[in-house]
């Protein structure tokens, strides 16, 4: 992963999940269940959470920071598996994707371990 990947990568997530999230509160309002509308959001804010923290990655790379990659890989695993998994099943209903969910949320947690390894290496 290179500053440039991430932060491109970063601005995208984070472009969507406004317009995800634009599309939940104004076209989804009334189709979805109050608990897929849920399920929903949950899902914009956490692609959104993990967009900033690959802004943080990139900063790291910028700064050749050793690990800071793999904490960039781990986040945008977790946006995919958290995230998608919830879009797909609020707009779905499949819900036999409930166990991706923890996975995606064990990769953020991986990911945030790293960028705390990675920037513990940080010179002063």
């Amino acid at each position: 992963m290179t500053p440039r990947f991430a932060a491109t990568t970063a601005a995208l997530l984070a472009g969507i999940g406004v317009a995800l999230g634009a599309f939940g509160a104004h076209a989804l309002r009334a189709r979805l269940e109050p608990r897929s509308l849920e399920i929903y959001e949950t899902g914009v804010r956490y692609q959104m959470y993990h967009a900033f923290a690959l802004l943080a990655v990139a900063w790291l790379l910028s700064r050749n920071v050793p690990g800071a990659a793999n904490a960039g890989w781990a986040f945008l695993a977790g946006t995919l598996l958290f995230s998608g998994s919830l879009y797909l099943m609020a707009l779905t209903g499949w819900h036999w994707l409930g166990p991706v969910t923890p996975l995606g949320g064990a990769a953020f947690l991986v990911g945030w371990v790293l960028l705390a390894l990675a920037a513990a290496k940080l010179k002063a």
